[in-house]
């Protein structure tokens, strides 16, 4: 009988070895580190090097996940990248492929920012419903430092480089218990990485707009307001289609974004502190990257364990958002 259910067999993670820590952007931006760490939480982010790339760190997190997976690169049948930050604008998931040496495996990038992980896994999930493919690879990674206007307080605070990936594996016993997605266009405009093109002439009477990216841009109290308010109801809802309670959540994995964001939604959840993943002290919001980061930690530092139920959403520019129920393992 096929195997049509799904199981999250294997994780791994990269981050830059440079960090910049709070204390050295009072350098920078006028701020302090008590007010960074008490509106964010954060204390330091990882920054990648000028020779750094995605598909670098991506290829390093995706090896040590398949290793965990107990499969080799040639097994892979599909490769999903979760980035708004590839190297080349025409996708980077190709390059990860040929770097791997996954010569069997199709590969593309997928874009939902803060949340494209968890549209990852549930895209991924649906490939192996279907039959169509027995082990995906999935990445979530991004360099935003390169994005990020330095001079700005309101966002160069925020953000760290890094990736996380796993390996998805059809499984006769399916792992993904319900899930939740969502998207609303009309608030587009409350966190951008916009393209902003610079008219060209090419001959009299022809032009065209030149391709120029403006540095990061974020409303941060409507962002704030947005994620206190979905993600708790978007939960709600993934754990109604998985048929469970929140007293059946071992753990509570959130997109890393801010303290403050997953301190609120843990209370309107009333689900224990100690029940709560968070890493973004040491990281920043590392964006696709955040919750595959955080769960490779987890898992490698023994938190979580086999059979662990895992709450998990991500959110962000798109606006996206969106929740995914799953068990840790087969």
């Amino acid at each position: 009988m096929q195997n049509l259910g799904i199981a999250i067999t294997g994780s791994g993670s990269a981050v830059p070895a440079t960090f910049l820590d709070n204390q050295s952007l009072t350098q920078l931006v006028e701020t302090t580190d008590e007010w960074i760490s008490i509106r964010t939480g954060i204390r330091q982010r990882r920054l990648a090097k000028p020779s750094e790339t995605i598909t670098d760190l991506a290829t390093a997190a995706s090896r040590q996940a398949i290793a965990m997976a107990g499969i080799n690169p040639h097994d892979v049948d599909l490769i999903l990248l979760a980035t708004s930050t590839p190297d080349d604008l025409f996708g980077s998931a190709c390059k990860i492929q040929a770097q791997l040496g996954a010569t069997k495996a199709v590969a593309f990038d997928l874009t939902a920012a803060c949340s494209g992980f968890v549209f990852g896994l549930v895209t991924a999930a649906q490939y192996i419903r279907t039959g169509v493919y027995q082990n995906v690879l999935l990445i979530g990674a991004d360099i935003l430092s390169r994005w990020v206007d330095w001079q700005d307080r309101r966002t160069c605070v925020l953000f760290g480089d890094g990736a996380g990936a796993v390996v998805i594996q059809a499984n006769e016993k399916d792992c993904l218990l319900g899930f939740e997605l969502r998207s609303d266009g009309t608030q587009n405009n409350c966190l951008n990485l916009a393209c902003t093109p610079e008219p060209t002439e090419l001959t009299q009477g022809v032009k065209v707009g030149k391709g120029n990216f403006q540095p990061i841009t974020m409303n941060g109290k409507e962002v704030y307001r947005f994620a206190v308010q979905k993600v708790p109801e978007v939960i709600d809802k993934a754990l109604f289609r998985a048929n469970l309670s929140v007293e059946q959540i071992d753990w509570l994995l959130l997109h890393q974004a801010n303290q403050r964001i997953l301190d609120a939604v843990r209370e309107r959840l009333n689900i224990p502190e100690h029940k709560v993943i968070s890493n973004l002290a040491n990281y920043g919001n590392t964006s696709a990257a955040s919750i595959p980061l955080a769960l490779d930690e987890s898992v490698r530092q023994g938190k979580i364990k086999p059979s662990d139920i895992i709450a998990t959403s991500g959110f962000g520019a798109g606006l996206t958002w969106g929740a995914a129920i799953f068990q840790w393992g087969r």
